[in-house]
């Protein structure tokens, strides 16, 4: 059985100089004060909905600037996940194709090195392509004593180190077997995309006492219908075609932050890159806390 660990919240580590830092670490402060609401909570997915473009790609262009990669082994990554990533149904050659191409890259690598990358990577690259809109939406929930996690198929340190610095309740996200420090070349589970991104938020809610009728979910793709479906409030956020048409049908809330030709501009490094790394670093899922958990708590 998996272990998981209880739920703590760290001191929030602040954000690199500019103006995110201070928005961000002002509204934490902020929402640390209100009493929190048990049985409420709200899911943000990453890619897109979070952040501007995929966490993995930009992550991937931070390891190549820092020479951890060659050009070669991200083409060949990219190729892998741009078929993941634009599957709207599962298909279990594609994903083994995905998981394949992570664990290929992580074994070998140790944990406390792929921490501190993405840390590093973070900073310099993601912080300024959080989607402030988004953020509001999850400050929202925070003011209200919400607790608001991360749900990411992409590693569990990354989608830590995202929440961390947003001042979030944690991250769910990918798991990557871990010995000694190291990365085995092994998944604990399997990716966590679609339909597992549900029964990983099912889970939660039975350990954690929620009730997913008052709970939230924000997402832009289709791949996340599942999750969507699973909470009494499905908000659709710069959704992709799919998706918008879906929450028009079904009377979900659409929010779309992007404006006029960037709405397409912004996909492009989903499809061009959003791969690049998310094989790269799917497998490195190892918790801080628990190697074998899924998630992490703040």
């Amino acid at each position: 059985m998996v272990g998981r660990p209880r739920l703590s919240r760290r001191p929030t580590r602040p954000l690199p100089p500019g103006p995110t830092a201070g928005w961000a670490v002002a509204e934490v402060e902020q929402a640390l004060t209100v009493p929190v609401d048990p049985a409420s909570a709200a899911f943000f997915d990453v890619d897109n909905t979070m952040m501007q473009g995929a966490s993995i790609y930009h992550f991937a262009r931070g390891l190549a600037a820092r020479k951890h990669v060659r050009s070669r082994d991200l083409l060949r990554f990219g190729w892998y996940q741009v078929r993941f990533r634009t599957m709207a149904s599962e298909n279990g050659g594609h994903i083994a194709s995905s998981r394949e191409s992570a664990l290929s890259f992580v074994a070998g690598w140790r944990v406390e090195d792929m921490e501190r990358l993405c840390e590093e990577i973070f900073d310099d690259v993601m912080a300024d392509r959080i989607w402030s809109g988004t953020r509001a939406l999850a400050q929202l929930h925070l003011d209200a004593g919400h607790r608001v996690w991360l749900v990411t198929a992409a590693p569990i340190e990354l989608g830590r180190i995202i929440a961390d610095r947003l001042g979030l309740t944690g991250a769910l996200g990918t798991v990557a077997e871990v010995r000694d420090g190291v990365y085995t070349g092994r998944l604990v589970g399997d990716l966590l995309h679609g339909p597992a991104k549900a029964d990983t938020i099912r889970e939660l809610a039975t350990e954690e006492g929620l009730d997913l009728a008052r709970c939230a979910a924000y997402s832009d793709s289709i791949n996340d219908t599942p999750m969507l479906s699973l909470v009494g409030k499905p908000v659709a956020v710069n959704p992709d075609g799919a998706l918008r048409r879906e929450a028009r049908r079904r009377g979900w809330e659409i929010r779309d932050y992007r404006t006029g030709r960037k709405a397409a501009i912004v996909a492009a490094p989903v499809l061009a890159g959003a791969g690049l790394m998310v094989g790269a670093v799917s497998a490195g899922k190892a918790v801080r806390r628990r190697r074998t958990s899924r998630r992490y708590n703040l």
